[in-house]
């Protein structure tokens, strides 16, 4: 025996393991000096002419060790035992072919006679022949009479076949049986096909997994999982017959795995296609050559299921029936059967099994009885092979020729994401328990590798509830434009607090509310609620300003006018996923583009801290806020009235006149100059008391002014102090200073650092030691 493989189109004589990894022939060929005893292929797509090639080369190849096997034992070798053959003798041969050779050829050579209905005239045949042997009393005949039988009824069988080229069920030599093929009978199923020919029916059925569903292998050599598998069944029933369905016999491995390398020449790789595939054949009815309408079937189902395999793979049995030479041995005449019955597999010499595609051959098998049969023969099979298999092909792609576009409700959905180790502890949780709840909330499974998350969902609707909440606990880069889904955390008098996007926090200002005029917060959000909101940008302390009514149309103009269209890649977008699976081979991994807006950026996969990500939110108290949206809002009123809109065509609602723009804007300054006036006059108030009671006044403060000053409120990042004479400030909570537990109204020593922007001074804790 010897294995032969190729690499970029030259032969390679038994390949090591590294080699045969990239080889695309896989032969193992055994015979004797002169024949062909087993040959078994597994190659991708490989043509007929140079499969030829292969067979040819490897037979002077493999002779070449028989001399050495021949030197040894002769050198170690025991003598052979000398044994008795249990032989038919020539007398009970002729007696039982008298009285049962015709009736034999009468039933099988009549076309009409099904494979149960030949047995059950034979049986009936055989109780004849008994009678009369059991009436006359020889004993010697009846011990014999089933051998006696089956051996006429051979010689009738491959008589017919050599001298008038007819078959057992009247078809031509290379002629193929009828054939009907369904697929998608079971619509719940992932895919699903039942395979007739002839009086041979298999029903395959498809499951998809995710990558950790894969079998285990526990080889010494190869890798260590598989991610496709091939069971084939051949039940008791399936030949009429009743018994104990056991464990998987050796035929049945040997078939099974027979069709499975098969198919798995024109799987997608697994970089394309990660899903764990399990292919279940079982024989429903069987007369001959299951194992190739397994190929049939699984290649209809797997396509059924929407994988995109590159093209259909069909498979086909050939037979041979020869007339010997009694003295020399040798082949005088022999005929070729193209797709053998059960019955020509028991009668002839060999079942020859070939599957492939149009391009060429992916599997073989080869069985023989007899001591070998001779490679001229076998290389002659391939031809008929050929033709037989494009016929099957023909039927098969007129049921289904391309991986069918499923239901969304029953095709499963695998995804992979990309995070650092970091963000993936977070997310699985202490103990697991995040990650099992999440998996009990959405019927989702969820494994983790060296930063991969990957995701497998029964259908898309549960995908998508996972990852959203995937989304809220890792978070991903903010960008301007981007729709994120939050929490409302607290309600104050000019806005809300949302916490989102893993962790982080953003104000939600009573002026990005609605569309309409709001006056309380809570009479839109509240707190616990969540809600979809739109990043519009960041102000120029770091605070992240979200708006709710950026997600809405605005009354009178469609959603497509208002809502931002390039919404930043969610965990969705970010991860790849082979879903549907039927588009599995188009499945891009998208990454997440660079933006002008970078809080908390991060590059795809990577999910750093949610501490890391929350800005510091400096205090504006509400007056302060009310007055910067008076201004907006008016500045905005006023040129949405200036600005022509409709591409310079007049607005729908009528334009106010010249003079009532002039007097809206009278009236803003005066409100304006009201306003900063009774401010200042209210802050000369503060700095009069101030004085009065001995206090610092905002005049007064400068950089290193030392205070003692009240707590005035606790917020989440500092302190709000009251300086006295109503001036207050800010402490801010440094990373290297333990937060202890300030009460509002505690007295502390603090000293001015700086101001902000706005002027409010900036507060340092003061060590009076």
């Amino acid at each position: 025996m010897i294995r032969i493989g190729r690499i970029c189109g030259q032969f390679i004589i038994n390949p090591t393991m590294d080699e045969l990894s990239v080889s695309d022939l896989n032969l193992i060929y055994a015979c004797t000096r002169d024949k062909t005893l087993m040959i078994d292929v597994q190659a991708r797509e490989i043509s007929e002419k140079d499969l030829e090639a292969g067979i040819r080369l490897a037979h002077p190849e493999a002779i070449k060790y028989i001399e050495p096997q021949i030197r040894l034992a002769a050198k170690a070798g025991k003598s052979k035992k000398e044994y008795k053959l249990s032989m038919l003798s020539d007398r009970t041969l002729e007696k039982v072919s008298s009285m049962a050779a015709e009736r034999i050829e009468s039933v099988f050579t009549d076309p009409s006679y099904g494979k149960f209905e030949r047995g059950e005239a034979l049986d009936g045949i055989t109780q004849d022949v008994k009678r009369v042997l059991e009436e006359e009393g020889d004993e010697e005949s009846l011990k014999i009479l089933p051998k006696a039988v089956d051996t006429v009824r051979k010689k009738v069988v491959r008589k017919r076949i050599i001298d008038e080229g007819f078959r057992v069920d009247g078809r031509q030599l290379d002629e193929v049986r009828p054939l009907c093929c369904e697929a998608g009978i079971y619509p719940v199923l992932h895919g699903s096909a039942l395979f007739n020919r002839g009086e041979t029916q298999v029903l395959c059925t498809v499951t998809l997994g995710a990558p950790t569903d894969a079998q285990r292998l526990d080889s010494l050599v190869g890798p260590p999982t598989k991610r496709f598998m091939l069971h084939y069944s051949f039940p008791p029933h399936c030949i009429n017959e009743v018994g104990k369905r056991g464990g998987l016999n050796r035929r049945e491995v040997g078939h099974g795995t027979l069709a499975e390398k098969a198919l798995l020449a024109v799987l997608p790789p697994e970089e394309d296609f990660p899903y764990t595939v399990r292919v279940n054949s079982e024989v429903m009815a069987s007369d001959g050559s299951t194992s190739m309408a397994t190929v049939c079937g699984g290649s209809m189902a797997l396509m059924d299921a929407g994988i995109p395999v590159r093209e259909h793979v069909a498979g086909v049995s050939v037979g041979l029936v020869s007339e010997v030479d009694p003295s020399t041995g040798e082949i005088m005449d022999y005929r070729i059967l193209t797709d053998i019955l059960g019955l020509e597999d028991h009668l002839g010499d060999m079942d020859f099994k070939i599957a492939g595609t149009r391009k060429g051959v992916t599997s073989i098998q080869l069985d023989i009885k007899p001591a070998g049969i001779p490679i001229d023969i076998i290389c002659e099979c391939l031809e008929p092979a050929r033709k037989a298999r494009l016929q099957i092909l023909d039927h098969m792609e007129q049921e289904i020729s391309a991986p069918r576009n499923k239901d969304n409700s029953t095709t499963p959905r695998l995804a992979t994401l990309k995070y650092s180790n970091d963000a993936i502890r977070r997310l699985i949780g202490p103990m697991g328990a995040l990650k099992k709840k999440m998996e009990e909330e959405t019927g989702a499974r969820m494994s983790v590798g060296d930063g991969t998350l990957t995701i497998v969902a029964k259908n898309q609707a549960v995908m998508d509830k996972l990852l959203e909440k995937i989304d809220f606990i890792v978070g991903r880069e903010i960008e301007v434009g981007g729709i994120y889904k939050g929490v409302v955390t607290s309600i104050k008098e000019y806005g809300a607090f949302v916490e989102f996007n893993g962790g982080q926090h953003g104000l939600l200002h009573i002026s990005e509310l609605s569309h309409e005029p709001v006056s309380r917060v809570a009479d839109v959000v509240s707190i616990g609620q969540q809600v979809s909101l739109m990043c519009i940008g960041q102000d120029v302390r770091g605070n992240i300003k979200l708006s709710l009514k950026a997600t809405k149309p605005r009354p009178g103009r469609s959603e497509t006018d208002d809502v931002g269209k390039g919404s930043v890649a969610s965990a969705k977008e970010t991860a790849k996923i082979w879903a549907p699976v039927w588009d599995a081979s188009k499945a891009e991994e998208q990454q997440n583009s660079a933006s002008e807006f970078p809080i908390g950026k991060n590059e795809l996969g990577e999910a750093k801290a949610a501490t890391s990500k929350v800005p510091v939110f400096l205090i504006r108290s509400a007056e302060e806020c009310d007055e910067d949206e008076d201004e907006k809002s008016t500045s905005s009123n006023l040129t949405s009235n200036d600005t022509p809109t409709n591409n310079g065509r007049e607005p729908i609602r009528k334009l106010k006149s010249r003079q009532s723009q002039d007097l809206a804007r009278t009236n803003v300054k005066k409100s304006k100059h009201l306003k900063q006036k009774k401010s200042s006059s209210r802050l000369e108030e503060c700095e009069e008391e101030a004085e009065d009671k001995g206090a610092v006044t905002a005049k007064q403060m400068k950089i290193g002014t030392k205070v003692t000053a009240k707590v005035y409120q606790i917020r989440a990042h500092g302190l709000v102090l009251d300086l006295g004479g109503g001036l207050k400030g800010m402490y801010r909570f440094e990373d290297d200073i333990d937060k202890r537990d300030f009460k509002i109204g505690e007295e502390i020593r603090v000293a001015c650092s700086s101001f902000s922007s706005k002027g409010i001074p900036v507060m340092t804790m003061v060590d009076e030691d």
